[in-house]
């Protein structure tokens, strides 16, 4: 039975959780010795609001990742009415419910935090900013209140912390908690990325192996995409005025189209096959569409459908963007939506997580895009059947 919902029908719903935006911060509990420990306040977003959800009624369903649907999902329902009729599986609907508060809660963070860099950096080397740790805390602390995550692990803390859930149905989250927090300054488009994997493992796993991944958009809107191991597609969430979820758009398909966006140029120096391509998009006269932020350049493959994202290495311009973080979560985007991923020779859902910080180069786009991308930097591609690759305007 198909139902029609109004677009202000219902919104985001979380037994007790406030719709006002706290400014209170909370690490969650049982955390490795990097991750500072506060006590829980309750006006925290997701201290007082989310506890009164015992964990004893909070069930986990035993139609784990189940494929069945249980009616169409439509455009203009809220996201707990898209997730309850995507999965029947309600541990991952409350998680995707608390991450979408927690990326609601971000966005107005974004908009009114310092973006000044602190003294801190996270074991990388890599300067956090103030609103990067404000996105971290509020992550972990939503994990933590969903009740089903066992692991979380962030980019800027990049250990294994216990969130408390179970392991047999339960669920471990690998995040970027603000993914190119250096243009906030210059009011360019951020976001957060995030993927989830069942059980209790992130490392020994595959990109193939997530039941969720997303992102969270903030720039001139606020949008939550997300896919599912359940459904096809990558479906779109628009943030309203009165803090509800919104259910916008769907992407089934990336098709051919003149749109590039090129990554770590630095390497077209000493990398001829990089050098190559960088000069064919050029010729061919591509428009070129790069804001210096992975998640709203590989976003707007997805909205706009067409499009290729390059990011290749070289001899002195290593790879450095996170298998675990961000390009295997991405690459579950772009797949469910029709694209493809690269790493030049397989796709990066394929490639086996074996440390945190496992790093790769990277491409996203059509499929005629990538047999570009592949054939150009190692000669062959996997996905050519002797079709000619060439994209239209």
């Amino acid at each position: 039975m198909e139902t029609s919902v109004t677009c202000y029908a219902r919104g985001i719903v979380l037994p007790g959780v406030s719709s006002k935006h706290s400014s209170a911060l909370v690490s969650p509990p049982s955390t490795s010795p990097s991750f500072s420990s506060k006590s829980l306040k309750t006006s925290s977003l997701f201290g007082e609001s989310l506890r009164v959800v015992p964990r004893s009624s909070l069930k986990v369903s035993k139609a784990k990742h189940t494929t069945s649907l249980v009616t169409k999902c439509e455009i203009g329902e809220s996201l707990e009415e898209f997730l309850t009729k995507a999965t029947t599986d309600k541990a991952l609907i409350r998680l995707m419910m608390c991450m979408g508060e927690a990326l609601r809660t971000i966005a107005f963070k974004v908009r009114t935090a310092s973006c000044g860099g602190t003294a801190c950096v996270n074991s990388f080397g890599d300067e956090q900013l103030a609103v990067d740790l404000l996105a971290n805390k509020l992550l972990f602390e939503a994990l933590t209140y969903s009740h089903f995550c066992k692991y979380a692990c962030s980019e800027e803390i990049p250990e294994l912390q216990d969130m408390g859930g179970p392991a047999e149905g339960g669920f471990s989250v690998a995040f970027d908690p603000l993914d190119g927090s250096s243009i906030v300054d210059t009011n360019f488009t951020v976001g957060t990325i995030f993927g989830v994997w069942p059980g209790d493992k992130l490392t020994g796993v595959t990109g193939r192996d997530q039941v969720a991944a997303a992102m969270g958009i903030f720039g001139p809107r606020t949008t939550y995409v997300l896919a599912l191991k359940d459904i096809p597609g990558t479906h779109e969430f628009l943030l309203l005025d009165e803090g509800k979820w919104q259910h916008v758009k769907d992407t089934y398909e990336i098709g051919e189209g003149k749109m590039f966006s090129p990554g770590n140029l630095r390497a077209t120096f000493d990398n001829p096959e990089y050098d190559k391509l960088i000069n064919y998009y050029v010729r061919e006269k591509y428009t070129l569409r790069y804001t210096g932020g992975m998640v709203p350049d590989v976003n707007q493959i997805i909205v706009k459908e067409k499009g290729i994202f390059t990011n290749v290495a070289s001899p002195s311009a290593k790879a450095k963007l996170r298998l675990l973080f961000e390009v295997a979560p991405l690459g579950f985007l772009i797949e469910k939506a029709g694209g493809y991923s690269s790493d030049g020779q397989k796709s990066v859902l394929d490639k086996v997580i074996e440390n945190l910080d496992d790093r790769t180069q990277v491409a996203y786009g059509s499929k005629n895009e990538i047999i570009r991308f592949e054939e150009t930097l190692y000669g062959s591609s996997r996905l050519n059947a002797g079709v000619p690759v060439g994209a239209t305007a």
